[in-house]
């Protein structure tokens, strides 16, 4: 395969003024390789020096950087005491904190009326009789309130869950069964491009417990047991930060298993560390910067902003709406958005309607994507019309942030990373467990931002057991990379059961379990393709009819949409549906995915 050219190069001012510069500058290192040699060959002097440069604030300084010799479970920052929320307002209180569009009008707030506001909330936990290490839920679209409350549990020594709001009331269920919060956060309803959908009554259907509601203006009349967001909110005045452990939790998100019961993810304080770093580094986030990326707190993206926004000291811009429309760019214009975050399929719609198109985003000077495969034809065209990197970056949920990545100091290649993030090794391995230009994406360990247990699950199982040996610890995350002759890296999707689809991740198993049960089909498989010549993948199932049955797979796929769209997550849209005589299997039975994704459309 060719290498496709850089589509963007960084010139001198870029350069000179990037957050990688003056680091390596004051480590007294030249090469952007010989940087990120030092950070995994010396992972205690990487972290001890981010620490020091984000200006992470403790109670009692740790006693050392990292401790232990198990890299399974390590100890970062052993005997400190501190609360990562104190390392959120450094920034001088008249300092914009977030820039925020709600009904078309843009409105602004300071560090110091957000710190008020959290504080507000803070005592509203306390007087709630919540104290440290209870979980409050969260499940509503990421606005100033969301934000307010994520802070606000965290501050007060408590564990925010998250849940995203599009999920139907059976998952929102089963996340809630999983963690067992005190309080869920919501708001009566959600407007999405013109649609009014219910909020608050879904989660009185999932079963939540306790709901504190932001009132949007929707006529509703609260359980006896909830409070609205005003009722809750407590005393004016400012708030002790209840000081924890850096490996105590201060998030629970969910990532999707190959079993179809997600996986229960804790963040620890040291997480919102790495969430900063890469931010810092890779996506190149200063003080003077505006940072837009549409995503929600219940996906790790919508935690990762705050910290990667609000520890260097920069403005967070939320957008109250879907960003698919013109609106959005329109927002990012007015916001004077500098550093943009998107997943390809925004992109795509961007580019197909002309949406770019009398919208001025010259302030824009980053890109950023994740989520999911991106186009190469898409992001060309992007780094073209808007004069700016796309930082292409990859991770997950248990990595804390990224694990591949680009920087603002190389050229851009698009749909590919130049990198590994810095403060991470890795290894690609073949099926025969030899490193190879394609295959398994393995992470040597230790590093900040890595999960070091699941609740509910064995994570030593999940993560390390069976893993081959190459001379170095490997944890295992799943994903299928390629090594090109250049030495860029491209995402071929996932390894196991589990997919990126509109950014979201989500197993097969999840898939198949809701579309069961239709009447002439026998067995399914969901799988998710890539289309030719790279982008986001494509849901395809396959579908084995009962004996004599003939299906209609145009019909079944509208009977299938449904279904995903109700029980599951309405952003999941089906492809193409197959019918098919058996599914190929392994002498064990299991269902060869691959084998499938291979012979879609030839």
């Amino acid at each position: 395969m060719s290498m496709p050219e850089a589509a963007w190069t960084p010139d001198d001012v870029t350069v000179a003024r990037a957050n990688l510069t003056a680091l390596m500058r004051d480590r007294g290192i030249d090469t952007y390789g010989d940087l990120h040699r030092w950070s995994v060959d010396d992972r205690a002097g990487f972290w001890g020096t981010m620490v020091d440069r984000l200006g992470i604030r403790f109670e009692r300084e740790p006693d050392a950087v990292l401790a232990g010799s198990d890299p399974e479970r390590p100890d970062w920052l052993p005997g400190a005491r501190m609360n990562i929320v104190q390392s959120c307002f450094t920034a001088p209180e008249d300092a914009v904190a977030i820039v925020y569009a709600r009904a078309g009008q843009l409105h602004r707030m300071t560090y110091g009326q957000l710190r008020a506001a959290v504080d507000r909330f803070a005592h509203g936990f306390v007087a709630a009789d919540f104290g440290p290490g209870d979980r409050v839920a969260i499940a509503m679209p990421m606005t100033i309130e969301s934000v307010i409350a994520y802070l606000g549990v965290v501050l007060a020594g408590g564990v925010v869950v998250s849940i995203a709001d599009s999920f139907a009331p059976h998952e929102i269920t089963t996340r809630l069964g999983l963690t067992e919060p005190v309080a869920t956060v919501t708001q009566d309803r959600v407007l999405r491009a013109g649609r009014e959908l219910p909020m608050y009554e879904k989660l009185c259907e999932a079963g939540a417990a306790r709901c504190i509601v932001v009132e949007t203006g929707g006529v509703i009349a609260l359980r006896s047991e909830d409070q609205s967001w005003n009722r809750f909110l407590g005393a004016d005045r400012p708030f002790a930060a209840a000081m924890r452990s850096p490996h105590d939790h201060l998030n629970i998100l969910f990532s999707s298993g190959t079993t179809g019961t997600p996986k229960v993810i804790p963040w620890v304080h040291t997480t919102a560390i790495k969430a900063a770093t890469d931010g810092f580094l890779h996506q190149d986030i200063h003080q003077d910067d505006v940072v837009a990326w549409p995503t929600n707190l219940g996906w790790m993206m919508g935690p990762w902003l705050i910290f990667a926004s609000m520890i260097p000291g920069a403005t967070m811009a939320l957008f109250d709406d879907a960003p698919t429309g013109r609106s959005f760019l329109e927002f990012v214009q007015d916001a004077e958005v500098t550093v943009l975050g998107m997943v390809p399929s925004l992109v795509a719609a961007w580019r197909a309607r002309g949406d770019l198109s009398g919208v001025d985003l010259s302030r824009v000077r980053v890109l950023s994507s994740t989520g999911e495969a991106s186009n190469p034809a898409d992001y060309r065209w992007l780094m073209h019309a808007v004069a700016a990197p796309v930082v292409e970056y990859i991770g997950g949920t248990e990595i804390g942030g990224g694990y591949m990545s680009g920087t603002v100091v190389e050229p851009a290649v698009p749909s590919t990373f130049s990198t590994p993030a810095l403060g991470l090794d890795i290894r690609i391995l073949d099926d025969d467990g030899n490193e190879a230009p394609s295959g398994e994406l393995f992470v040597v360990p230790p590093s900040m931002g890595l999960s070091s247990e699941l609740i509910g699950r064995d994570h030593h199982e999940v993560y390390y057991a069976g893993v081959p040996s190459v001379g170095v610890p490997l944890r295992r995350h799943g994903d299928h990379i390629e090594r090109l002759a250049s030495g860029h890296y491209r995402a071929m999707g996932r390894v196991d059961d589990a997919m990126n689809l509109g950014g979201i991740k989500v197993s097969s198993a999840e898939l198949e379990r809701t579309v069961a049960g239709l009447a002439g089909v026998h067995e399914i498989a969901a799988v998710a393709v890539p289309p030719e010549g790279g982008g986001p993948s494509r849901l395809v199932v396959f579908v084995v009819p009962e004996d004599g049955v003939e299906l209609d797979p145009e019909a079944l796929k509208v009977q299938m949409q449904s279904e995903i769209s109700s029980e599951l997550n309405p952003l999941f849209k089906i492809h193409d549906v197959v019918p098919i005589k058996e599914l190929p299997r392994t002498a064990s039975a299991k269902v060869m995915r691959r084998e499938l994704r291979n012979t879609y459309g030839l």
